[in-house]
């Protein structure tokens, strides 16, 4: 054993790796990889390459995949693209394709045809060659010609053509005139009974002829009807001969592009337009002339035109005979280009000098002008054609061969080179390759020539049947001349025996490879059979530890303590990895005996094979005729010489055997034993790595056996568990802290997705280590410092601790101090802090808030009356107010005792400002070079402690920063009684959003069946989560709360779509922070049943499958699975979870080993909706007794982007109390009294805290702790009121006008009430809450120097008429995008978009501008930003100065990303060499340090470069452009392509790490939308418009078309305004459309209400005619109409058309509906001329141009 395992180490360690790009061949050298290109990886021996790129497949990535073409070997940019059938990527419908004469040909998807899948096939209807058009099937309801394989429909329509059976209609879904019944299903069209009268298309019921005079008006309209047919008609056939391929669309790309460009040129002539004029003039006179002789010249034309016809028909017949031409040219140079490569190729390969080349072409030349002159001869092309082909064939083979040939020619130089003392041996090696390749000619020889005569064989047996009876009556008198042939068959059988000697001797050599294999694996079997034994040892030792703890605490406290460390686990992972090597090398043994059985079957098929041919040859002795024995020895020689060769070919069999397998064998032995002793290695290292932990488990188990008669082994195990926990807290600051490096130095996308991860990860233990529910023991000197995870803006103006505490009473140091520190929270400065100590027997709260101490004592139960086991305290602070609690719990039940006091600081102060850089949190003491402040002096605390929560979060000692003198050898903790806890904390697990529990192999507690059931009770305040996912492969079980409703999607290996179940009834609402029971029932495998609360919610079916899972999580899921596509909602679930079930069975979530992150109780601390989330349309009440007006105090956080809201609102008839924000300043409104902060900017999305205090005497605004009062004007005048119940507002109001609601977060609040204690308001509580949030805070902290500035939206029109108006109202396009629906609609308000992505593109000038820029760029400046695009030019970023001379930008050219800025005169540019308009997410970080740029992408291509340094300043200033710039700006820099706006989405975009948002203007800028879309122009919900250019306009006549899909029930559709105050507006009210005028006289208006819904999310029709006085509108085919009153002094103003919304300032107060249309419009069309919005004088706000949203 020992010198096995020193000879497999030197082999090891003599073994080499060969370096990517190269692999290791037989003979162990390094040999590069033959992948063409397309990749660096191979695999050793056989060199073929894996992990193909570029589209590519194959043993040397040689091929395309199916769907892509190109040419492999030649690289780009010929390498694999998408099959153009007919376009790539855009619209590719073919299943593959390939290159055949420099065309491509396309294999086409099921229905789909031609040569590029341009057209759909029969049966099918589409346009392919429309980018997002599809081919579907025509449906005629089964009533076309049955005849037909197909249904027969138009091939772009799909109306039906040929209706049969009596049918008519688009579908043939109705009966034909004349005829009643069911066209569709039943079929039955019969004809009607009504003697040519008309009759009921479904019952057939004989109709009453109509009136028989009809009116001119219906005539007239029939003429019209049949013009507008003849019409169509035409229009159609025009439309189908215009070549709708790729060749037309890119030249009307070409087309665009110019016409752009002359847009541009156009509009620079427009200061000509006078000159102009002036030449118009001159120019009318000269065409007057030019009519004269025009008309002289029309006659002259006619003439020639006739002639000009003739000469086009002859002209016609020339082209086409030149294009034949060329194309046989084109075909003659072809074949000329590869005779002459060839005949190069020719004259290498055979050496010839160039005389002899010119001879040789002389005699083809003269051998060509003979055959020129001979006669064409049919039989010998053919002939001659068959052999060409043959020839063809095999100079391929030879070229292949050829290649391969040179190729191994080529490396022989390089060898020779490189290994010069090998020459001879190279030379010996090169001669047995070549009698090696001798032998395989020969033994290709000798196969042809057996193969041959077996065919002759064969045919001689076929004629030997035929003649069976003659020979059997001659071999009766043959048999005395068979003396020779039976000569002949003992020979044969002396080769027989010869073979199975060889056989024998093979099967020899066999027995002993097997009986070595034996020993190799007896080897291997006990390597694994000691790994795995170790294994079980320790996990038994683990396991036995794990149940000793757990019968000893009944809480699992010290168990998760110790699962913190992980420590077995750690163990089992090693062992687990040496079982797989092991495992790997028993693998590696059994192969190779697998290959020695291969051999011997190889050998016993070709004894059969001898055996079969021996008895052939006897069977044709006994058959063989007298007369023909000369023939029949002739062929048993035949036979015996095929038997020598088969002998010859076994000898040589063997050989190889011997040679090649044997060696191969030995080579693989060899790598067996390497990996075995890898596996020695790996174990011995094992075995020292877990040797001191299996010691140390095995003594903790010994030592907690005996807990009963020694706690120090308990103690000791704990403190083990404090250690391990303390050593990963300690590192991960310092690991923190090198991310934070690694992160700003290297800021790339791989590189911080690792980051990422591990802050993941880092985060996870921390929250683990969070939740370890074990006491420290404190002896008077120890100290702990905590790490708080809450954020300390939270505990800003609330705070609470609570904690457990058990005191020690008869130690000796008490006696002489009893007065002792507990805990402080606070600055170093022991200034703004809150603290717990003892003091005079007594628990005394003390917080200080910048000014005087606050203490309160708890003096209602002295300290020396508490109990000796656990009891609870909390303490608590709302702004001034603090109040401190205790519970103790009773020793023999479940009853406990309370006692709580309260106070408040004096003063205005009312928030504690903790600085992140300064705050310490210290519990049971301080370390020695720490100063408390005098009234938290105190000696160090004397007993157990664990914390219990800090606010909302749950918080533990074991996630301590240091701690100080804590030895629990000496001080071991306390076990805490279970009476401590509530009834419900023993079954109960609470999730906070980052853990989860999984449960694997969840069939060992029940089994899939029939009826599959999962049961769960949850509760919880929050808005999403995940609550239950399953995962197979692409198979999956997701069970998720979506807005606070279930939310089911799951596909078990469907043929369709994947299944989705939601409440969309809004039948149960999960998340008001009660337990609702859920219950999701599998019925038969095809019928899917969710019910909450026992009470039936919804089910759907599906296609029969039985559910494919083993594992279950539950509550969340890693990251990873999180960020897969099987996850709608990609949060964890935060609150509590109980009594989960899996058919009927009970599982112990915290005892399954995958389980992470949760801990046991459900505090309801974690449960209160503290905060709530106002989106501008939201509210919360309630009702509470108190007394606004008299003497009130209340108070609360907010925290918002926008100047302006309502934060709380109260009526008492006329006398209001409001709390608002109006420009940045937060205003107090009491019957009229008004108190406004002088501070204006609390809209920076910062948290700010209010306090308002109204008395007889003044109402008080406290905003931040500064004072703003005023004295009460109606003191002594009123009497006070007694308190009553009083209804109030938070974030608005339904019943209040004058403010807007409020959009940002509510916190905190709380307010001094006359029925209870002061506490922080729980608004899940409130019964009445409208489209808010009650969990987290979405809006984003803006960088200082960009802080939300009000914007107007500006832009100088055509005709330099300047349209300014005033702020739109948008909200923060980076806010969280909602889902929000309106009740009328089908569409949600808001499509689903990318969250904080905004969309770019549709106009020349789409971009978000910001005015605010930070003055610190000269130096050095980073930018930031993700983009997706798949255009080819577009403007990202652009920043200048006023001039443009200093400038930064980054803009895309052709594809390619390109970062360039000026230094000095000089312009530096960095272009990326990759393109990145493929529609996929990258990042880009582009720095500009003085003279020297930086461009990285993705974090994979880092480029750079500098220009000589310059003494000039450089400074730039507003606004920033994104997206876009302003019409004219950077043309001065930029090439006019990329100046025009980036057509794409752009996200994140950040200066120096600090988020840039908040623009100040926006144009054309929409949320980036996920899913489908189709053409049309998108108002979102943020507001916008678009303002028509000057050749549009509603005068005194005109006629309006478009189409219409709202997402919402009211909004503005078109609005016209004129300086005097006349306008038209059209607008949406509730569904119902209504157009308003006024003419300069009085306003009138009509109206339609349709009979379908508008918003049902299809398209709508409406038209609306105006001629004068008079007003028609038409909806979807519903007409009304108003005349209003003559103006007999009208006139036809041109002023601007507003489509989709207008400003405030522009609306009148008599218009009822003043919101933003949101919805598309499409096909707007004004007087028949056709609208295009992308041409538009400008658009404002959130509008999407050319592109709409489908869902």
């Amino acid at each position: 054993s020992t010198s096995f395992s020193t000879s497999a180490h030197g082999a090891l360690k003599g073994r080499m790796k060969c370096q990517d790009g190269f692999y290791q061949t037989a003979s162990g050298d390094c040999s590069r990889c033959k992948c063409n290109g397309n990749t660096n990886k191979c695999l050793d021996g056989s060199g073929i390459c894996v992990d193909c790129q570029r589209n590519t497949t194959g043993e040397h990535c040689e091929k395309c995949l199916d769907g892509y073409v190109g040419d492999v070997v030649r690289g780009v940019p010929t390498f694999c693209q998408p099959c153009p059938c007919p376009l790539p990527l855009l619209a590719n419908f073919a299943v593959s394709c390939h290159r055949k004469s420099g065309v491509v040909r396309c294999v086409c998807k099921e229905n789909y045809a031609g040569p590029n899948c341009e057209r759909c096939a029969p049966g099918y209807y589409g346009n392919p060659l429309l980018i997002g058009s599809t081919c579907k099937k025509c449906d005629c309801s089964g009533n076309s010609d049955p005849n037909l394989i197909f249904e027969d429909c138009d091939e772009v329509t799909g109306q039906c053509r040929n209706c049969l059976l009596n049918t008519t209609g688009f579908n043939c879904e109705q009966c034909a005139a004349g005829y009643y019944g069911d066209a569709r299903i039943a079929k039955n069209c019969t004809e009607c009974n009504c003697k040519g009268e008309p009759c009921d298309s479904r019952t057939g019921e004989c109709l009453a002829e109509g009136p028989t005079d009809c009116d001119k008006c219906i005539w007239d309209l029939t003429d019209d009807i049949q013009l507008a047919i003849l019409s169509i008609d035409e229009s159609k056939s025009i439309l189908l001969s215009i070549s709708t391929g790729v060749a037309a669309h890119r030249q009307l790309n070409e087309l665009n592009s110019t016409l752009s460009l002359l847009k541009m040129k156009l509009s620079e002539k427009e200061n000509h337009s006078l000159l102009r004029k002036i030449q118009i003039d001159n120019a009318e006179t000269e065409m007057a002339n030019l009519f004269l002789e025009t008309e002289r010249r029309e006659e002259q034309g006619n003439q020639a035109s006739s002639k000009g016809l003739l000469i086009q028909k002859e002209t016609m017949v020339t082209i086409n005979r030149a294009t034949q031409l060329v194309h046989q040219l084109s075909n003659m140079r072809d074949n000329i280009q590869e005779i002459s490569s060839k005949m190069k190729y020719y004259g290498i390969q055979h050496e010839l000098s160039p005389e002899d080349i010119i001879q040789k072409l002389n005699l083809a030349e003269e051998m060509l002008r003979e055959i020129q002159h001979r006669k064409p001869f049919t039989n010998q092309r053919l002939l001659a054609s068959d052999e060409a082909d043959a020839a063809q064939e095999l100079l391929r083979r030879i070229e292949e061969w050829q290649l391969k040939y040179n190729e191994t020619r080529s490396l022989f130089p390089i060898v020779l080179d490189q290994l010069s003392d090998y020459n001879m041996q190279l030379s010996d090696l090169q001669e047995a390759l070549d009698q090696a390749l001798d032998y395989v000619r020969q033994t290709e020889d000798l196969n042809k020539e057996n193969t041959a005569k077996l065919q002759e064989n064969e045919k001689q047996q076929e004629k030997v049947k035929e003649q069976i009876d003659e020979v059997n009556d001659i071999l009766l008198s043959a048999r005395d001349t068979l003396v020779e042939p039976q000569q002949f068959s003992i020979k044969l059988s002396d080769v027989i025996k010869n073979v199975s000697g060889f056989y024998a001797e093979i099967d020899g050599a066999k027995r002993e490879l097997q009986e070595k294999l034996a020993n190799v694996s007896r080897f291997d079997d006990d390597l694994v059979q000691k790994a795995m034994e170790y294994a079980q040892e320790l996990q038994r030792l683990a396991d036995e530890l794990e149940w000793n703890l757990h019968s000893i605490d009944t809480n699992g406290l010290v168990q998760k303590a110790l699962n913190a460390s992980n420590v077995y686990e750690n163990i089992a992972t090693y062992i687990e990895e040496a079982n797989e090597t092991g495992l790997l090398a028993l693998n590696t043994t059994h192969r190779v005996s697998d290959a020695v059985v291969g051999i011997d079957t190889q050998i016993v098929y070709h004894k059969g094979e001898s055996e079969r041919l021996l008895n052939q040859a006897k069977k044709l002795q006994e058959m063989a005729d007298a007369s023909n024995i000369a023939d029949t020895s002739r062929h048993t020689a035949e036979t015996i010489a095929r038997k020598d060769a088969l002998k010859n070919r076994l000898m040589k069999a063997m050989k190889q055997i011997q040679s090649t397998e044997q060696g191969d064998i030995r080579q693989r032995l060899d790598h067996s034993k390497l990996i075995t002793q890898e596996a020695v290695n790996t174990t011995l290292t094992v075995n020292q790595t877990t040797t001191p932990m299996a010691k140390n488990l095995k003594t903790w188990a010994e030592n907690l056996q005996n807990f009963d008669h020694d706690r120090v082994a308990y103690e000791s195990a704990v403190d083990s568990a404090g250690d391990a926990v303390k050593n990963l807290t300690e590192v991960i600051p310092q690991l923190l802290d090198k991310l934070r490096t690694v992160d700003q130095k290297l800021p790339a996308n791989n590189i911080s997705a690792s980051i990422q991860r591990i802050r993941e990860l880092i985060a996870q233990t921390r929250s683990v280590a969070s939740k370890v529910q074990v006491s420290m023991k404190f002896e008077g000197e120890s100290a702990a410092e905590i790490n708080p995870k809450t954020s300390l803006g939270d505990l800003k103006a609330f705070t609470s601790i609570s904690l457990y505490m058990k005191l020690q009473k008869d130690h000796p140091q008490l006696a002489t101090s009893p007065d002792r520190f507990v805990l402080y929270l606070g600055n170093k400065n022991a200034k703004d802090y809150m603290g717990l100590a003892i003091k005079n027997d007594n628990l005394v709260y003390i917080y200080n808030l910048g000014g005087q101490d606050v203490e309160i004592p708890l003096d209602s139960k002295p300290v020396s009356s508490w109990p000796t086991y656990f009891s609870i305290v909390k303490v608590e602070r709302m702004g001034k107010h603090g109040k401190i609690f205790l519970t103790v719990p009773s020793p023999s039940s479940t009853a406990e005792e309370k006692f709580i006091k309260k106070g408040e600081v004096l003063g205005a102060d009312s928030l504690l400002d903790l600085e992140p850089k300064n705050t310490v949190f210290y519990v049971g003491g301080v370390p020695p070079n720490f100063k408390l402040p005098p009234s938290l002096n105190l000696p160090g605390f004397i007993g157990c402690l664990e914390l219990a929560t800090l606010n909302d979060d749950i918080i533990s000692l074991y996630n301590f920063k240091h701690i100080y003198n804590m030895n629990t050898t000496t001080s071991p903790p306390c076990v805490r009684n279970k009476l401590a806890f509530t009834q419900s904390r023993a079954v109960s697990y609470f999730f906070d959003g980052s853990g989860y529990a999984l449960v694997r192999n969840i069939e060992r507690r029940g089994r899939f069946s029939q009826v599959t059931r999962f049961d769960i009770e949850v509760r919880t305040p929050t808005d999403n989560g995940l609550i239950l996912l399953m995962v197979n492969g692409s198979m999956f079980f997701s069970l998720a709360m979506q807005n606070g409703f279930l939310y089911l999607h799951y596909d078990f290996g469907f043929s369709t779509n994947p299944m989705l179940l939601e409440d969309s009834m809004k039948k149960a609402q999960i998340n008001d922070a009660k337990f609702h029971e859920i219950s999701v029932i599998y019925h038969n495998s095809k019928k899917m049943i969710l019910v909450v609360d026992r009470r039936h919610i919804k089910s759907v079916e599906n296609e029969k499958k039985a559910m494919p899972f083993t594992d279950i999580y539950i509550g969340g899921a890693p990251s990873e699975i999180l960020k897969s596509r099987f996850v709608d909602i990609n949060t964890g679930f935060t609150g509590c979870m109980k009594g989960f079930q899996f058919q009927k069975k009970d599982f112990n979530l915290l005892e399954e080993p995958g389980t992470l992150g949760i801990s046991y109780g459900c505090p309801e601390e974690s449960l209160i909706s503290r905060s709530a989330y106002f989106n501008g349309e939201s509210y919360i009440s309630s009702s509470q007794k108190m007394s606004l007006f008299d003497d009130f105090e209340g108070g609360f956080n907010f925290r918002t982007l926008q100047p302006n809201g309502l934060l709380f609102y109260h009526a008492e008839g006329t006398d209001m109390f409001s709390i608002s924000m109006n420009d940045g300043a937060v205003i107090l409104n009491a019957i009229g009294t008004e108190v406004r902060s002088t501070e204006r900017r609390y809209n920076d999305g910062k948290t700010h805290f209010i306090i308002i205090s109204l008395s007889q005497e003044r109402y008080e605004l406290i905003v931040d702790d500064k004072n703003h009062s005023k004295k009460n004007p109606a003191k002594d005048k009123t009497e006070q009121k007694p308190a009553s119940t009083k209804k109030f507002y938070f974030g608005g109001s339904p019943i209040s006008t004058q403010y807007a609601n409020f959009t940002g977060c509510i916190s905190n609040a709380y307010f001094i009430r006359l029925d209870r204690e002061v506490e922080v308001e729980d608004f899940q509580r409130y019964p009445e809450k409208i489209q808010t949030s009650l969990y987290g805070c979405p809006v984003e902290s803006p960088p200082v120097a960009l802080l939300h500035k009000k914007g107007k939206n500006s832009s100088k029109a055509k005709g330099n008429k300047e349209i300014i108006s005033k702020a739109t109202g948008l909200k923060n396009l980076d806010q969280e995008i909602s889902v929000q629906r309106d009740p009328q609609c089908h569409l949600p308000k808001n499509p689903k978009a990318t969250e904080h992505a905004n969309q770019f593109g549709g106009t020349a000038n789409s971009r978000q501008e910001f005015d605010h820029v930070p003055k610190d760029l000269s130096d050095r400046s980073q930018f930031s930003i993700s983009l997706k695009t798949h255009s080819s030019h577009g403007m990202i970023f652009y920043i200048s100065d006023q001039e443009e001379n200093n400038f930064i930008t980054l803009f895309v050219a052709h594809g390619r990303l390109i970062f360039m800025f000026n230094v000095g005169h000089q312009k530096l540019r960095i272009k990326s060499r990759e393109k990145y308009n493929d529609g996929l997410w990258h990042n880009v970080i582009f720095v500009r340090e003085k003279n020297t740029g930086r461009l990285i992408i993705d974090g994979l291509r880092v480029m750079e470069e500098s220009l000589p340094s310059v003494d000039d300043t450089w400074q730039v200033s507003g606004p920033l452009y994104l997206g876009g710039v302003a019409p004219k700006k950077a043309v001065k820099n930029i090439q006019i392509n990329s100046v025009y706006s980036f057509n794409g989405c752009l996200s994140n975009l950040q200066l120096n790490g600090r988020p840039i948002t908040s623009a100040s203007q926006t144009f054309s800028v929409t949320p980036c939308f996920e899913g489908p879309s189709e053409a049309g122009t998108y108002f979102s919900s943020e507001g916008g418009y678009v303002i028509l250019d000057e050749s549009f306009s509603l005068g005194l006549k005109f006629e309006v078309i478009f189409e219409i899909r709202p997402r919402s029930s009211s909004g503005i559709l078109m609005h016209g305004h004129s300086v005097n105050g006349e306008y038209l507006n059209m607008h949406m009210k509730e569904g119902q459309v209504i157009v308003k005028l006024n003419n300069g006289i009085r306003d009138f208006s009509t109206s339609v209400t349709p009979k379908q819904s508008l918003c049902d999310g299809m398209w709508h029709r409406i038209a609306v005619i105006r001629d004068s006085n008079v007003v028609q509108l038409d909806v979807d085919s519903e007409v009304n109409h108003v005349v209003g009153p003559l103006n007999p002094k009208a006139i036809d103003h041109r002023e601007p058309v507003f489509v989709g919304g207008v400003p405030e300032s522009l609306l009148t107060s008599s218009l009822t509906t003043r919101n933003s249309f949101t919805g598309c419009i499409r096909n707007f069309v004004i007087d028949e001329k056709p609208v295009s919005f992308s041409k538009a004088a400008l658009v404002s706000g959130a509008v999407s141009i050319n592109t709409c949203p489908e869902t």
